[in-house]
């Protein structure tokens, strides 16, 4: 089976500010839009913002999202630098596991976001 594409639904409660979060802050590119979702383009696929969640005022605890979103990139220091310059703040700039680095941030609604910089791809 061949798919064609991979593509998040994220369902949120504060739309326009995660909106706002994903596009001026984040940095995505939109792709569509409709009165109740948005989706964004990524390397991969898509990323979909839709109304319907439940925010959070903190990072959501997994039992409410056992979701993560992770973007890896191939320079953490200059995405976090750059990340930080247009407003976003971070929960970590830089944890180092054997295989990577990640640094971590919420959107509006508490869902966790990772930045990875992985440093090598393993075939397998």
């Amino acid at each position: 089976m061949k798919y064609q594409e991979f593509g998040l639904i994220l369902f949120v409660e504060n739309y326009e500010a995660c909106l706002n979060f994903y596009e001026n802050k984040f940095g995505l590119t939109k792709r569509s839009e409709k009165d109740d979702l948005t989706t964004y383009t990524i390397s991969t696929g898509y990323l979909m913002i839709e109304k319907g969640g439940a925010g959070s005022t903190g990072e959501k605890p997994r039992d409410q999202n056992p979701t993560v979103l992770r973007f890896d990139s191939a320079l953490l220091e200059r995405t976090v630098h750059e990340l930080k310059s247009r407003g976003i703040r971070f929960q970590e700039e830089c944890l180092n596991f054997e295989w990577g680095k990640i640094a971590v941030c919420l959107d509006p609604d508490g869902n966790r976001i990772e930045i990875g910089e992985v440093y090598s791809r393993r075939s397998g």
